[in-house]
């Protein structure tokens, strides 16, 4: 068996994407190949994979602890409505349009040298946020650290893609997975105590400062213990390609982020539909890009990978879930309950160490044995957790206690950590690693995308069943029954995943070869394994 791991270092340490393998290659071990199974830098890859994942929670959590010190942000910086939207949306909008240019960019200059960027522009952005004199100077640098994390978030992947063998992705793939289910509910949860706690007495400011330490820590060690890795070949930056990606991004992103509040307008509409004609020239320029030169922003010949196309509609689509679940959640417990912020976050912790534990056991034991049939099961699963969410909400009522919604949230928890880390691992698993960089910039972008789908779908599914005239007292029943509603829509969505996710392979290619079965593979999968 060949190692699929990348180069030994070069010069001073720098790994080197090896050249794929053709038919006419012999099992005799060249310079390459030996130098390819040498396992780059590897004394020190777990290391760098904690400090790369330390960056990633630090992204993830930063997503979502703005939202529960929203109240204190308006009261103490004297934000207006707008303000406060642009607050989150801002990020939003920066990260997405950015991160396909950010996997790109670290492809071309070195991807550990982009994310060691990323990291120190996103704590400086850190330190704006955590002083910001006005909510002017805080939205601006909202809008930097999102594109600073799109500069530093598609990097890890690339890091881990192009720095780990192929029979040790499986278990780096599940650790991510931990990483994600426990950085989507610790953020409102953290956001809560440093809010109430009033430190030094900052208010909301330490959301933000928090960044500082861990980040500086990230960049000291990441200097010293991440291999540079890049694409084989010379690459250039798409121009024009960054310009289409980003104007077609802001065109569908802007009204989804902002329609609720302006009262849905024409325009709105107008400007999705024209970004679906932005995504065409885009689609005809990049293939045109790539017979030309080989350098486009999105490579087309990604998406003749069956594994990576479907896995992109499979994550698309389950934004979407995530994008409507995580933000009706927040609603019906803070508003419709009327439970305080760290209430709330206490509620989720079932669901995250659940998250966690499913997504560590997927990829090691459940995946490499049963497949496609893990994340279907998953699918299920999780489906299953919502429609019981439904009933339990129903048969309590207002007197719901945290921990009657203990049982649905461990259901939909172990669904999603079932789903979301081996799909990581089955998206990227056959992708060409000289083009690492872009699929992971864009396996984060849909997502975003998603996501950004789902919270606009919230206005329909969710706040469209409220009546505007509702009275204070009506509030709690009102928010209850969008809730149930929304969380239904969620289900369905959930229903779709399943059908999706039949498109995938059956079993990721790494596990095959990490079996000694490489043999057993098509010849055109060895070509976009090595």
């Amino acid at each position: 068996m060949t190692s699929t791991a990348t180069g030994a270092p070069k010069g001073r340490g720098e790994l080197r994407d090896q050249p794929r393998r053709t038919g006419t290659d012999t099992a005799t071990p060249t310079p390459t190949a030996l130098e390819s199974s040498a396992s780059p830098g590897a004394p020190h890859r777990w290391l760098a994979l904690a400090i790369v994942m330390t960056a990633a929670f630090m992204d993830l959590v930063d997503v979502t602890i703005v939202n529960i010190a929203i109240p204190s942000i308006q009261r103490d910086a004297g934000a207006s409505f707008s303000q406060i939207q642009w607050i989150t949306a801002g990020y939003a909008l920066a990260f997405a349009a950015g991160l396909i240019t950010g996997g790109r960019l670290g492809d071309i200059h070195g991807r550990k040298r982009l994310f060691l960027i990323g990291v120190a522009g996103f704590t400086l952005a850190s330190a704006l946020c955590g002083f910001a004199a006005n909510p002017e100077m805080l939205v601006a640098s909202r809008i930097l650290q999102g594109g600073m994390a799109a500069m530093m978030v598609p990097q890890v992947l690339s890091i881990v893609h192009a720095t780990f063998p192929a029979h040790e992705r499986g278990k780096v793939f599940g650790l991510f997975g931990a990483i994600v289910g426990l950085g989507a509910v610790s953020g409102p949860l953290l956001g809560a105590l440093l809010t109430e706690w009033n430190l030094l007495g900052l208010e909301w400011r330490p959301i933000f400062l928090i960044n500082l330490p861990v980040g500086v820590a990230a960049l000291l060690l990441g200097r010293r213990y991440i291999s540079e890795s890049r694409a084989p070949r010379a690459l250039r930056l798409d121009l024009v390609g960054v310009a289409l990606v980003t104007v077609g991004l802001l065109m569908l992103l802007y009204p989804l982020t902002r329609g609720r509040e302006l009262g849905w307008p024409l325009w709105g509409y107008a400007s999705m539909a024209g970004a679906l004609v932005v995504f065409a020239v885009l689609v005809a320029y990049e293939r045109r890009k790539a017979a030309r030169d080989g350098s486009p922003l999105v490579e087309p010949s990604l998406f003749a990978v069956k594994s990576f196309a479907a896995g992109i509609a499979v994550q698309t689509v389950f934004g979407v879930a995530l994008g409507i679940f995580f933000l009706v959640w927040t609603l019906y417990m803070q508003v419709g309950l009327g439970w305080s912020p760290l209430h709330a976050g206490l509620t989720g912790v079932p669901f995250s160490i659940s998250v966690s534990v499913a997504a560590g056991l997927s990829v090691q034991k459940l995946v490499p044995r049963f497949g496609r049939k893990v994340l279907q099961a998953g699918a299920l699963l999780m489906g299953l957790g919502v429609l019981l969410y439904v009933w339990e909400s129903h048969r309590y009522g207002l007197a719901i206690a945290s921990w009657q919604m203990a049982l649905p949230l461990v259901v939909m928890g172990a669904g999603m950590g079932l789903i979301v880390a081996p799909l990581t691992d089955a998206v990227l698993s056959e992708v060409p690693r000289e083009h690492a960089g872009s699929a992971s910039g864009l396996i984060n972008t849909v997502q975003q995308m998603g996501n950004a789908l789902g919270l606009g779908l919230v206005s329909v599914v969710f706040y469209g069943v409220i009546d505007d005239r509702v009275t204070s007292s009506g509030v709690g029943p009102a928010f209850a029954d969008a809730f149930r509603h929304a969380l239904l829509w969620v289900a369905a969505v959930m229903a779709v995943i399943f059908l999706l996710m039949s498109a995938l392979p059956k079993r990721p290619v790494q596990h095959l070869e990490a079996g000694g079965e490489e043999e057993a593979l098509p010849a055109a999968e060895r070509e976009l394994v090595h």
